[in-house]
């Protein structure tokens, strides 16, 4: 990520009071495909409600965007080993205390990142392959995700290590390796942004997204590790509601 703003955010994460994150859900059964699919979470449970009847809904498709001067996002990220979930819905990584992105001014602390099979945005409406979603917390509870789109390539040795250690049934386990996430990240600047929500159940409408331009690559051998424990773990694209995307620098 040499273009992006590496210098220090020096920031005091104690006095932001920033609690752990638990990524909002009820106990209630959802799948992506089926009877509990993207199409009747709205129905399944009172706490999905939002998923049929929100008007800020995620993923979407990124066409027709605003040309304009994006807010300032530096990342401040260290390698570090985490624990490395499967938890019936995709793969997912926890993330180290301590790291944060800072996006317009205001800190979010990174909690983690997981993986969708195919991509859940499309940009002009093409899928990629794969995206990965990295969820971050503010202290007023609003989330920050940047989405990066995967295609298949040159092998990608941080997710060598991730998919390494990946549980083949729902469980978790530590990675073996510090994992340089900062990697995963495209070195551009230039990105979509736009208001919109989760992409599972509850689809609270809580989530500043970041959606880089340039995509990262995965061999076909990790691309379809993945697909063999997901083939299909994408939402739908939702419709804008007239909604502002804007892509710049």
């Amino acid at each position: 990520m040499n273009h992006i703003c590496r210098a220090a955010i020096g920031l005091a994460l104690a006095a932001l009071a920033i609690p752990a994150f638990a990524e909002e859900h009820s106990h209630a059964h959802w799948a992506y495909e089926g009877p509990d699919g993207p199409a009747n979470w709205g129905s399944l449970n009172s706490d999905f409600a939002v998923c049929s009847k929100g008007i800020q809904q995620s993923p979407v498709n990124l066409t027709d965007a605003h040309s304009g001067q994006n807010e300032a996002l530096a990342l401040e990220w260290k390698p570090f080993a985490p624990v490395v979930m499967n938890n019936g819905h995709t793969i997912q990584a926890a993330a180290a205390k301590g790291n944060v992105t800072s996006f317009d001014g205001k800190p979010y602390a990174f909690q983690q990142v997981h993986f969708h099979h195919p991509s859940e945005h499309t940009i002009d409406g093409k899928h990629a392959p794969m995206e990965a979603h990295f969820v971050h917390k503010g202290a007023d509870g609003k989330l920050l995700v940047l989405g990066v789109m995967i295609e298949e390539g040159q092998a990608n040795a941080e997710i060598a290590k991730l998919w390494e250690v990946a549980p083949q049934q729902p469980g978790e386990k530590p990675s073996k390796a510090d994992v340089d996430f900062a990697k995963l990240v495209p070195s551009t600047s230039k990105f979509y942004r736009y208001a919109g929500s989760l992409t599972t159940p509850p689809c609270s409408e809580i989530v500043q997204w970041v959606v880089f331009a340039e995509p990262i690559t995965v061999s076909k051998e990790q691309l379809e590790a993945f697909a063999k424990l997901y083939p299909d773990n994408s939402r739908p694209v939702q419709a804008l509601n007239k909604r502002t995307i804007v892509f710049g620098r």
